[in-house]
């Protein structure tokens, strides 16, 4: 049986009608991803933007050398958005950025059982387990990426840690790089360029895209062609030199990079929270836990 939650779940993932959620999951036996893709193929919600982006606390966090040879990007996450504006989280937050930065770790696991710089008697983990104690919150180092290059890193940070990106290019200026890294946080490309694009993600975008092109009632033979032009429309979604640039629509980002005689090495784009479910507080739950002892 399909719940009056999980209708509007789906609604909220896709902004189609109540009426098309509940058709869907009912035909899918409530696989939401089945669904999703069901009311892609019928034209009727076009992505499921949300699908995977539930929001968790905490911040993001970047670091750059000044002469723009090495940066880090970080995401450190707690319970509330409360501790986000705490200070003492968000110094440690900075002290993790600069600790990736200068001791290379390869992994979250390295990084928390290397010696911290700011506390050579401890590890990274005494450090975070002490901060938890003091704070009062649940704490994790969920993920980072560090850049070191011959060229030119540049980083941004979006809504005071909700977003942030780390960009390398070859050539250019840190003008044109906080450019692209803006582009980055405004338009979330996944790669950056056809090439980077998994070959397996193409040939499913190839499927949804011609059975909206047959459930329009195009012949099969047409429907393929279609394909073939709006497959276009998909790359300029999901990559980076692909996408129109948000300073100047009518200009690729691929374009722009080339006609200031540099090119994007690599990037990386971590929005605080994603994939992560935000712990929901039923107060009227907690209430009957307590009275019921």
């Amino acid at each position: 049986m399909i719940t009056a939650e999980q209708v509007k779940m789906l609604r909220e993932k896709t902004g189609a009608g109540m009426m098309d959620c509940k058709k869907v999951l009912t035909e899918t036996n409530g696989d939401e991803e089945k669904a999703i893709e069901l009311l892609r193929e019928r034209g009727i919600a076009k992505a499921a933007k949300k699908s995977d982006r539930i929001a968790a606390e905490g911040l993001v966090s970047t670091y750059v050398t000044e002469d723009h040879k090495l940066g880090v990007v970080v995401e450190v996450n707690a319970e509330t958005d409360f501790v986000a504006k705490n200070e003492e989280f968000r110094t440690f937050v900075t002290d993790v950025a600069k600790q990736i930065a200068e001791k290379n770790p390869a992994t979250v696991e390295e990084l928390l059982s290397q010696t911290s710089i700011t506390e050579p008697d401890k590890t990274v983990q005494d450090v975070l387990t002490n901060k938890i104690a003091t704070i009062g919150e649940n704490m994790s180092i969920r993920r980072f990426e560090r850049f070191e290059s011959q060229g030119l890193i540049e980083s941004y940070i979006h809504g005071d840690g909700k977003i942030g990106v780390l960009v390398e290019l070859e050539g250019g200026n840190t003008e044109l790089a906080k450019d692209i890294c803006m582009q980055i946080a405004a338009a979330r490309p996944e790669y950056l360029d056809r090439e980077s694009v998994p070959q397996d993600r193409v040939e499913h975008e190839m499927e949804i895209l011609k059975a909206q092109a047959v459930n329009e009632g195009k012949p099969e033979a047409v429907a393929e062609k279609i394909v073939q032009g709006r497959i276009g429309k998909f790359y300029g979604e999901i990559c980076l030199v692909e996408q129109d640039f948000v300073k100047d629509p009518d200009q690729k980002v691929g374009k722009l990079v080339e006609s200031k005689g540099a090119k994007i090495v690599r990037f990386a784009r971590f929005e605080k929270g994603e994939g992560l479910q935000k712990r929901e507080e039923n107060f009227a739950e907690e209430v009957a836990k307590q009275v019921n002892g």
